[in-house]
């Protein structure tokens, strides 16, 4: 087990070290000019050239690049070449948004997607079944903007359970407040994970209700549905566990659009503004930190289903 997640360390580091590299070159081909912007449309091209040198934009690119390395190795984002304030200070800030929205997401993927894919397993061939499989493609189908746009035109303009904008200005010093203005985007993402879990879900239940401990168990007088569940649902769960590695980057990409629907000052929501204000520091430090936090998910999952699944330690996976 040691030997497994010294593994995948390594492999994790060689991810973000690869991740830096691509956004840290991307960026740098996207339009535009950071220092032209900040001078404004007024600004001779002799300030355009102070700024730049100011900024050290004018550097070799990989005198850049490895003075961002070194100081991602310290923990150490650098300063917004637009306000000059510290970028992990305001991407911290802004987790405590982004953060919860994706636990409660999550939250939601799995309450909706796991008994309703070992409902459509058990139910396969029936009416309760097949709309419970006709439902997750229709919702693996949507996408999040649109579904948000529902919710918000049902529950918020319609019924006015919900607000539909923004977060409460002292943040967290409301938790009840606070998670009122996440309900309705958590469902929005969760709704649409949940349909992708949903169908991963079904797929592993009926692989278990094929499995011969599943038939063993139905021979000896326990019901199908009984025996799936009782024998068969650790098995289904660790596949579910599997792809929650893969849901993360879902939830990553939800949340940002999300965000900017809800109005919340969220990462995403941050993530967009600094695009558009070509504020390369800091989208810089915001994609790696979004990064970061998909590579420690799957990282994690990893270790755990390890752990847990007795078949793959005999394997030596």
């Amino acid at each position: 087990m040691i030997r497994f997640t010294a593994g995948r360390l390594v492999l994790f580091a060689v991810g973000l070290l690869v991740a830096s590299a691509l956004i840290f070159a991307t960026l740098r081909l996207l339009p535009g000019d950071v220092a032209q912007v900040i001078a404004g449309t007024t600004g001779s091209p002799a300030q355009v050239a102070a700024l730049r040198a100011e900024l050290g934009l004018d550097r070799p690119f990989l005198a850049q690049y490895l003075d961002w390395v070194g100081g991602l190795l310290r923990l150490d984002l650098g300063r917004s070449l637009v306000t000059g304030t510290p970028v992990a200070d305001e991407i911290a800030d802004k987790l405590a948004v982004t953060l919860p929205l994706a636990g409660l997401s999550l939250a939601v993927g799995l309450v909706v997607g796991v008994p309703l894919g070992v409902l459509a397993a058990l139910r396969r061939r029936r009416p309760l079944g097949t709309a419970a499989s006709i439902g997750g493609q229709i919702l693996a189908a949507v996408p999040a903007v649109w579904a948000g746009m529902l919710l918000i035109a049902l529950f918020a303009v319609t019924l006015g359970w919900l607000p539909t904008q923004g977060f409460p200005l002292d943040g967290w010093s409301d938790p009840a407040a606070a998670l009122r203005a996440l309900v309705l985007p958590a469902v929005t993402i969760g709704l649409v994970e949940g349909a992708v879990l949903l169908r991963f879900t079904r797929s592993a239940a009926l692989g278990a209700l094929d499995a011969d401990y599943v038939r063993a168990a139905a021979a000896k007088g326990m019901t199908r549905d009984r025996a799936l569940v009782r024998h068969g649902l650790p098995n289904v769960m660790l596949s579910v566990v599997s792809v929650l590695g893969i849901q993360a980057a879902g939830l990553v990409v939800g949340a940002v659009l999300v965000e900017q629907l809800f109005s919340l000052p969220g990462v995403g929501r941050m993530l967009v503004a600094d695009v558009g204000r070509r504020d390369l520091t800091k989208v810089q430090g915001e994609l790696m930190t979004l990064t970061a936090i998909v590579l420690a998910v799957g990282f994690v999952v990893d270790v755990v289903h390890r752990a847990v699944d007795p078949r793959a330690r005999e394997r030596g996976e």
